[in-house]
């Protein structure tokens, strides 16, 4: 992205996070059946808060409220992380998916830390 966002969907960390939730919802539908409504939904929620609390922080008035809304996205990030890592250690998801969705995630990780940083700069 060059020059200010005009719209959240110009923040890279909102596109990312968004690819982001497009291979956690394949990875998870390889879950077992019983997971449906545990690990498999929570994954995919808190998938889902990342780019939407993005958004929504974006569509607030100041950089405070942006800055919040930011700070809870990197919470579902976490949670994220943390919920991939109980999948494994349950044998729910194999190496190779595994890496593959701590690396989208990390990437997130790493340009939503970058945005944080520039807004907390300025509030």
């Amino acid at each position: 992205m060059r020059g200010p966002a005009k719209t959240y969907r110009d923040l890279v960390v909102w596109q990312k996070a968004r690819r982001t939730v497009s291979l956690l919802y394949r990875t998870t539908a390889t879950f077992p059946r019983e997971e449906r409504y545990n690990l498999t939904s929570q994954i995919r929620r808190s998938a889902v808060s990342i780019p939407s609390n993005v958004a929504e922080g974006f569509g607030r008035r100041t950089q405070r409220e942006f800055l919040r809304f930011l700070l809870i996205s990197r919470g579902s990030l976490f949670e994220v992380e943390t919920q991939l890592t109980l999948a494994m250690d349950q044998g729910f998801i194999n190496d190779k998916d595994y890496e593959r969705a701590t690396a989208s995630v990390e990437e997130v990780e790493r340009l939503l830390e970058a945005l944080i940083d520039k807004v907390e700069s300025k509030v």
